[in-house]
């Protein structure tokens, strides 16, 4: 039997059935993981924060997850009102996932974690699977905290794969689009250790280009706001007051 808890404004309501792994614990934290908390959960909702998914954009960003699996854990998303279907209109005419309001409650949660994540990136990628769109999360994990400094206007594609990315930082915010149709001030060709560590500030983007562990073309205006950007998150990241 489904056993249903609803706060008394009936903003909120969350259903468990026998087949969900549950913690058993009247926490906000602990119910929260019951429904994104098992593997692969969070990041099908990463995959939805950046656009609205057919299935197979969903299994191709997550390498290596069973069809069944993915199968199950979307209808637990869908169940507990975070994800949910609809039909596409010509000429894209198919089945698409993405985020109810409820979903997109997570989005800051899911950047504070990719925020508190981009410390274990220095790694390298080494082995692990890279999509050029997941830079959209690490773009707005990263500048979770607003863009520091006064950083001029500047659109800065960075193109790693077939799915390019835009940097735009306005108005003391920085956000990622995925495939823009907007012309950018600079253009970054390079691959996903260079790309990591040109917005972590662990390089810039003359000496990316020296070393040549990238091709730049565009603006040298923009190529040094660019760097100052990745410069002052650094220093906002590294600050002894960070919060």
């Amino acid at each position: 039997m489904n056993k249903i808890n609803k706060f008394h404004d009936n903003s909120f309501v969350l259903r468990y059935d026998g087949t969900v792994k549950r913690y058993g614990q009247f926490c906000g934290l602990a119910r929260a993981l019951d429904i994104v908390g098992e593997r692969w959960t969070a990041l099908i909702v990463r995959e939805l924060s950046i656009r609205d998914c057919r299935y197979s954009d969903i299994r191709d960003g997550l390498p290596g997850i069973a069809t069944n699996l993915l199968a199950d854990r979307l209808r637990h998303l869908e169940a507990h009102g975070v994800i949910e279907r609809y039909n596409a209109p010509p000429p894209v005419a198919t089945t698409l996932y993405r985020l109810t309001a409820h979903g997109e409650a997570l989005r800051p949660i899911l950047h504070g974690l990719g925020e508190w994540g981009s410390d274990l990136m220095h790694s390298g990628q080494g082995q692990d699977a890279f999509r050029g769109r997941w830079l959209v999360s690490a773009i707005e994990g990263m500048t979770i905290n607003g863009v520091p400094g006064d950083i001029a206007p500047i659109r800065v594609r960075i193109a790693v794969d077939h799915e390019p990315v835009d940097l735009v930082v306005a108005d003391g915010a920085a956000r990622g689009e995925l495939l823009a149709s907007a012309a950018p001030d600079v253009v970054i060709t390079t691959d996903p250790d260079t790309a990591m560590e040109l917005l972590v500030g662990v390089t810039t983007l003359t000496r990316a280009r020296r070393d040549r562990r990238a091709t730049v073309t565009g603006s040298t205006v923009a190529v040094t706001e660019f760097d100052r950007f990745a410069a002052a998150l650094r220093e906002q990241r590294e600050a002894p007051d960070r919060s």
